[in-house]
């Protein structure tokens, strides 16, 4: 049963927002369904007194007083949508009878706000941090905060476009490196909200910088609360509101891939709360999320369940061309998932399904005798592998050869059980691993089999790429060897491209490296790391630390020395054709 959207002559647009998702003509998900739910009741609650003054006056401020300041819509009046206008009205239309203040005062205090990316959340709760500060008490102060300064300062730049686009609002105000302020020099007034004399402020702090600006304020709005590992950054700030009658905590994001991090268990506690499994009466929990993953690829009407602004603030086109994208990339899926429809994704997810893996096409080095090679190296004293590579090439082709070799210290085969153990002496007797006497690696053998690849096959290593980890004797034999080295560090900004590219050279079967068993079986240990910037990482598969990656890793170093010496290392190719 729909309800009234006119209360008491005035219009409602969270009643209006309720009617249309009930009736199914606008899509949501289950979660935010169950939040309307709990809205509904309490405009029936007696002890709930519903005022729209405070939530029209802040809607009437930024349609007519802000502006939007980014691309397309720069220069235009801020008109709200509908999600947008209800949204605000569920935090400010529900009042109660606090016995301590004395009054009516906000029903909800703390307010959870989680949509996809580009749906307009910064713009929104900026817009309202300004509107608050326009529209609330003489002398409040408004925190922006986040993980980083960066993230942080987005917020706060939006906040002071907005004010420096309104001619009304820049002239009773100023900005400066500490913040934004009423009062404005050119033209000060004496007394009043716009004067010197409201010591409002606007700051920002980031999680780095700690919360010593944030004693005492009255409102605090916290961006991108996914990447925080635990609450240290979110706490100062809660508990700078405390003073306050009426508080406004935000907190606003998309989904992540931290593992257990602060998002995981607020949502947690979020979902026990719309559940009716835990009790949390002043917390606004507002969640755009699907209701699964299959109907993501099944259903595009769906996708307005975690993208609220689709086909005005975020393009259908864009969202086409990110699932085409996801289909065909596992690190691209994993990103597409968690941020355009907040499925949260394990930040170590497997990174290649068994097809990917498998190539049975094998060559002989006979092919390659007296070419250019790339090399690399995974160095390790003790624990895991040695492993040692060459990357070839033919003339006109785009396929990536590999010659590999493995190394490993007599005594860690007794540490390992029996079937373990027997397959490894299996792949010495092959002579596809070489022992080393005692605990620790000889990395002489590893200088000994390029040597020997460039003596009896006259393969010229234009670069050896190796890491840092333990390759400080190793890179001086191989240079008074006359070898090349390049050093390639394993951190995201080094390891995500040629990661990438290797996981699509693989899918396309462009990648020859001869069927070899530990080849395959390091691919398979194999999972990706993910961060918010859509880099990746190697990273062994959850619960196989045991387990080797060496293989793929010195793969990856192949890739990133060529990936930076592209056009000269293809240019050496051509000349041995």
């Amino acid at each position: 049963m729909l309800l009234n959207e006119n209360i008491n002559g005035t219009h409602s647009w969270l009643i209006e927002y309720i009617n249309r998702c009930k009736s199914g003509e606008i899509i949501i998900g289950y979660e935010l369904m169950q939040e309307l739910d709990v809205l509904l009741r309490h405009f029936n609650n007696p002890e709930i007194t519903v005022d729209f003054t405070d939530a029209h006056k802040r809607i009437k401020f930024i349609e007519t007083k802000c502006k939007h300041f980014e691309a397309p819509f720069a220069g235009k009046p801020f008109i709200l949508m509908l999600f947008q206008k209800a949204f605000i009205e569920a935090i400010y239309i529900f009042k109660i009878y606090d016995e301590e203040v004395g009054r009516l005062i906000r029903l909800y205090q703390d307010v959870l706000y989680l949509v996809s990316r580009k749906n307009g959340k910064t713009p929104l709760i900026s817009a309202m941090c300004l509107a608050e500060f326009f529209c609330g008490p003489m002398g409040l102060r408004i925190l922006c905060s986040s993980n980083d300064y960066e993230q942080a300062d987005l917020m706060f730049q939006a906040i002071n476009s907005m004010r420096e686009e309104s001619p009304g609002l820049e002239k009773v105000t100023r900005k400066n490196i500490k913040g934004v302020f009423f009062g404005n020099p050119k033209k000060p007034k004496k007394n009043g909200k716009f004067s010197y004399k409201n010591k409002g402020t606007i700051r920002k702090i980031s999680a780095k910088t700690g919360a010593k600006e944030g004693r005492n304020i009255g409102v605090g709005a916290v961006d991108e609360v996914h990447e925080m590992k635990d609450d240290t950054s979110v706490m100062p700030i809660r508990q700078a509101l405390s003073t306050q009658d009426e508080p406004l905590f935000f907190e606003l994001t998309t989904e992540g891939v931290v593992n257990d991090g602060y998002l995981d268990n607020r949502l947690k506690e979020a979902r026990q709360v719309l559940d009716g499994e835990l009790e949390r009466p002043r917390w606004l929990i507002w969640l755009h999320t699907q209701d699964n993953e299959q109907e993501i690829w099944q259903n595009e009407k769906s996708w307005h369940k975690s993208n609220p602004g689709l086909g005005v603030i975020k393009k259908w086109s864009f969202m086409r061309k990110m699932i085409e994208e996801a289909k065909n990339s596992k690190s691209k899926r994993v990103f597409v998932l968690s941020k355009d429809f907040n499925i949260k994704q394990n930040n170590a997810a497997a990174w290649l399904t068994p097809e990917d893996i498998e190539n049975l096409e094998t060559f002989d080095i006979e092919e390659f005798r007296n070419c250019f090679a790339i090399g690399g190296v995974d160095l390790s004293k003790t624990g895991d592998f040695c492993s040692a590579r060459a990357l070839l090439m033919k003339p006109g082709s785009d396929k990536k050869y590999f010659l590999q070799h493995y190394f490993i210290p007599e005594a860690k085969l007794n540490t390992l059980n029996r079937e373990e153990e027997r397959k490894y002496r299996e792949w010495v007797r092959q002579g596809l691993i070489t022992l080393s006497d005692g605990n620790e690696n000889d990395f002489r053998h590893v200088t000994a089999w390029f040597v020997k690849l460039f003596k009896e096959y006259g393969i010229r290593f234009y670069k050896v790429g190796y890491d840092k980890w333990s390759a400080v004797y190793w890179r001086k034999e191989m240079e008074e060897y006359g070898f090349d080295t390049q050093k390639v560090d394993q951190n995201w900004g080094s390891m995500s491209e040629p990661m990438k590219l290797l996981e699509v050279d693989l899918k396309s079967n462009k990648v020859v490296y001869n069927n070899h068993p530990i080849d395959r079986l390091c691919l398979e240990n194999t999972a990706m790391n993910v961060n918010t910037k859509e880099e990746i990482m190697p990273i062994k598969i959850q619960g196989k630390d045991d387990k080797k990656i060496d293989g793929a890793v010195t793969k990856m170093i192949c890739y990133r020395v060529y990936i930076d010496n592209k056009i000269e290392f293809l240019e050496l190719v051509k000349r041995t054709a």
